[in-house]
């Protein structure tokens, strides 16, 4: 019978990346909380702005990207 090491599945470069895209997943998702009104008669425009619209889905999307990257990189090439 053949002994097989058992390991982790990927190398620490891997872990790293993935940390590193959970991280900026994070902050996305930190970037768009906020915004709304402590009186639900009272509209506040600062739901609309810039940073919850267009830079934190973007955070989002980059930090899914770098997740993706880190599990599909092959650290043995």
């Amino acid at each position: 019978m053949e002994n097989k090491e058992q390991g982790f599945l990927f190398e620490k470069v891997n872990y790293k990346i993935l940390l590193i895209g959970i991280a900026v997943i994070a902050v996305g998702f930190i970037l768009m909380s906020g915004g709304g009104s402590d009186n639900p008669a009272v509209f506040n425009a600062e739901i609309f702005s810039f940073r919850r619209i267009r830079l934190a889905p973007t955070m989002v999307l980059i930090g899914f990207g770098i997740t993706i990257y880190s599990i599909l990189k092959n650290p043995k090439k």
